[in-house]
């Protein structure tokens, strides 16, 4: 059956934590559950990081599922021994709270969270990217035997970016490796949301629903701007917004026809003092819910 959940990246960011420092944990969680009505929401600085009981108890004190959470992989600069002990917690943490799903994304040579254009992001080459996809499928099968999808978040700033990047990556995984299908992040790297998702829906294991401002965008690639440039310039927003450029009808329709059953998470990190949360999120998943019953998704 089909959730929706969100990310608290909206209230309070991540990679940049100034964006939303002002904002109580207790209201992300009280506008995210009571006042919006999401069914969960992922993982956040905001929660507690090593005691998945507080975890669980905090968010199903507010009615809320925790979804899944991210773990930045380092398999192009570590050995698969070490990558399994490092992500052993993790797992533990998801397999604790009921998740089904571990995001995961390499990390050891991002340029996500630096002050660098985007053009300067990590590329490799096609016997590069082989061996990386041998690697991450191994990290796969290993969370596939406890019972975790590993779904991989192609992402910007990283070494599957672009469309040309996700086609190389997922020839050279699976079965075990999982897709995660960010309709931003692909509309961001230059892809097309609609024949990325068509062509890989089947490996589809977690849905992002974000949306991207196209005039944003191109300000970002203009001005050669890093990736935080571009989250607090407001390149990213929510389904519904008239200012975005991804139509969600036909990505949720081919997942209906997929018969596509996880969860559909509104990813948007915006400035909350410039674009209020509340309004945005309630947004998004009207939006969502709305096409969602006229697809016949739900």
């Amino acid at each position: 059956m089909i959730k929706f959940g969100t990310n608290p990246i909206a209230w309070a960011n991540d990679d940049d934590q100034t964006l939303g420092a002002d904002i109580p944990t207790e209201r992300i969680l009280e506008e995210a559950s009571h006042l919006i009505g999401f069914d969960g929401i992922e993982n956040g600085h905001r929660w507690p990081q090593d005691d998945p009981q507080a975890l669980k108890e905090l968010l199903s004190g507010y009615g809320l599922s925790f979804v899944s959470g991210w773990h930045s992989m380092n398999v192009l600069a570590h050995s698969i021994e070490d990558e399994k002990k490092a992500i052993q917690p993790h797992l533990d943490k998801l397999k604790h709270n009921g998740c089904t799903v571990c995001i995961c994304c390499e990390t050891s040579n991002t340029i996500q969270g630096k002050q660098m254009a985007l053009s300067e992001r990590p590329v490799l080459d096609a016997a590069g990217m082989k061996d990386f996809g041998a690697r991450v499928e191994e990290i796969a099968q290993y969370c596939a035997n406890q019972g975790i999808d590993l779904v991989y978040h192609h992402h910007m700033g990283t070494v599957v970016q672009s469309p040309e990047d996700i086609d190389a990556f997922m020839g050279f995984t699976g079965p075990a490796t999982k897709l995660l299908f960010d309709a931003g992040h692909c509309y961001f790297g230059g892809g097309d949301p609609v024949a990325v998702l068509e062509k890989y829906v089947s490996r589809v294991g977690h849905f992002h629903a974000k949306n991207v401002r196209p005039a944003v965008r191109q300000k970002v690639e203009r001005e050669g701007l890093s990736f935080m440039d571009g989250v607090r310039a407001g390149v990213f927003t929510v389904p519904g917004d008239q200012e975005g450029g991804v139509d969600f009808t036909p990505l949720l329709q081919i997942l209906k026809a997929s018969g596509y059953d996880g969860w559909i998470i509104i990813e948007a990190e915006q400035d909350p003092d410039v674009r209020n949360p509340l309004l945005y999120q309630t947004l998004g998943l009207h939006t969502l819910k709305r096409i969602a019953r006229e697809t016949g998704l739900i």
